[in-house]
């Protein structure tokens, strides 16, 4: 007999074999002997009382049954056929990727081009960015192969359930190299040492279905023939044909400059922006598991997740990464910019989370006549004033969190993960004030819920700005289509429809599957 069962026990349990399965007996009203096999299937840790928890889901083989069957379900892949349906797709992000991915599902061929390089090479790159504080502006933190995603903590956890299908995304990252653990946790993670294999091996499975991939190739226009976008043109000169799904993410400023050039509509959109905060991983393991001696043996590095109001305004933690460590994540020269990352360890000694400010069009004066690029020349103007505060370095700006609440440079600052350093400066004066109030009020409110994460062991690295795209390309809601471009797709985060990777590729699998069906209606009807 195949069994599901729940069980609430202590971490020490959900960890060790033995244990776990004396406490399934138990719940069966059988002796150990009678369990065949045991697997987890779902996984999750309640710390919410002072005595922390795991809900666990475990799958149990009893009389009959010798055995639990596998999780992986893989998705097969299949050579597609010589003169196959070409599909253009701009950028090797988790859109692009799983975009090509669906398409050969699909009997399609994917043309996959990216700026920037492939994952081994980027390593090197950024290496490079944070010894030599010189970044390539077409191979960076957010350009080449797996995007932004490719160096950061590789979060899976996702609220887009209604939009798309989150467990074959996990099963494909699962079969091209994931943890296994990724299919049963509740709030998953791969880490950025392990993505990087996962998206050669994607990039394999592409390359060996008939689909291409081309790295250091950067598309520089879209070919129109009235209102039908019927392929691109390389920086190189070379056309190539077919319909276009954009996935460019959301740093590809060029791209959004190109789309008003050209009259292809585009909207401003909000986007919220503010700090790295970044605490000793120890304390953060005491606070939210609420003991002095941290997380102990059997509990992983402690996460939060903090949001409220501030005058009309969302104040949250963004892209927390425990374990982990701030990283140089600027795309071109004359920016300051970071973002958080960890390994699948998240063995690190300090834990970040961006802290961010919702913002709205029309929120910070003197940025209206930019008209659709008005977010964008938001970003990039605090992205410079943060540079220019680093000595026109890399050097990150940085302030105690308590200083910070009182307005005052700091005399020293706590040791920081980020490699390139930082710098005492006043981010209170730095940031505007519509985000620096905003951030002071949000503190206070999330130390009231978790008395201590108001620290003066915090430390807060500027700038954060690269939370979401500050441009949406409206598309229709039934064919996915631009709105005015037909066989334009506007897909994942660069293009304002996705918010992390599993989001990104549901997303790219959407738009692919949304021309599919087009083609299918035409040669039906």
């Amino acid at each position: 007999m195949i069994e599901d069962i729940s069980l609430r026990v202590t971490p020490k349990t959900a960890a060790t074999v033995s244990l776990l399965k004396k406490e399934l007996a138990m719940a069966k009203g059988v002796t150990e002997k009678d369990i065949n096999d045991l697997r987890i299937v779902r996984r999750s840790i309640d710390a919410r009382q002072k005595m922390v928890k795991v809900n666990i889901t475990v799958r149990v083989a009893t009389g009959d049954d010798s055995v639990v069957t596998p999780l992986l379900n893989p998705v097969r892949y299949e050579r597609v056929a010589a003169d196959a349906q070409s599909i253009i797709i701009v950028g090797a992000g988790p859109t692009g990727l799983f975009a090509a991915l669906k398409a050969i599902e699909l009997g399609m061929r994917p043309i996959v081009v990216e700026r920037g390089h492939d994952v081994d090479t980027r390593r090197v790159e950024l290496a490079k960015i944070s010894k030599d504080g010189k970044v390539d502006p077409e191979s960076n933190y957010c350009f080449g192969e797996g995007g932004a995603g490719a160096y950061s903590d590789g979060k899976l956890f996702t609220r887009s359930k209604k939009r798309g299908n989150v467990s074959e995304i996990l099963q494909i990252l699962h079969q091209h190299g994931a943890s296994a653990d990724i299919l049963i946790d509740a709030h998953p993670h791969i880490g950025s040492d392990k993505l990087p294999g996962i998206i050669k091996n994607i990039r394999s499975t592409i390359e060996k279905c008939g689909g291409e991939v081309r790295f250091g190739t950067k598309m520089t226009d879209i070919i129109l023939t009235g209102d039908k976008a019927t392929g691109i043109i390389l920086e190189n000169g070379e056309k190539l044909c077919g319909p276009v799904v954009l996935a460019t993410g959301h740093s590809a400023r060029d791209v959004y400059r190109l789309l008003n050039e050209r009259n292809i509509k585009i909207e401003a959109k909000g986007l919220a922006m503010g700090v790295r905060l970044e605490h000793p991983q120890h304390l953060i393991d005491c606070l939210q598991y609420h003991s002095n001696e941290g997380r102990g043996k059997y509990l992983p590095a402690a996460e939060y997740n903090f949001v409220t109001q501030i005058n009309g305004r969302g104040v949250y933690s963004f892209c927390m990464c425990p374990g982990g460590v701030v990283v140089p994540a600027m795309s071109g020269p004359s920016q300051s910019v970071v973002n958080g990352m960890s390994a699948s360890a998240r063995a690190s000694q300090w834990s970040n989370s961006g802290m961010v400010v919702e913002l709205h069009p029309g929120d910070i004066p003197g940025f209206e006549e930019h008209g659709q690029l008005e977010m964008l020349a938001l970003q990039e103007s605090l992205e410079d004033e943060f540079f220019k505060a680093s000595g026109n370095s890399i050097n990150a700006p940085a302030q105690r969190m308590t200083d910070f609440i009182t307005g005052k440079l700091s005399d020293t600052l706590p040791r920081s993960s980020y490699p390139a350093g930082t710098h005492s400066a006043r981010l209170d004066k730095l940031l505007p004030p519509e985000i620096a109030e905003r951030l002071k009020e949000g503190f206070k409110a999330f130390n009231r819920r978790c008395k201590g994460f108001l620290s003066k062991e915090a430390l807060m690295v500027g700038l954060e700005s690269r939370t979401s795209s500050p441009v949406r390309i409206p598309r229709d809601n039934e064919s996915l289509s631009h709105v005015t471009i037909e066989n334009l797709y506007p897909a994942g985060e660069g293009a304002g429809y996705a918010g992390g990777i599993v989001s990104a590729a549901i997303d790219g699998q959407r738009c692919v599957e949304a021309y599919h069906n087009k083609q299918k209606l035409k040669t039906n009807g």
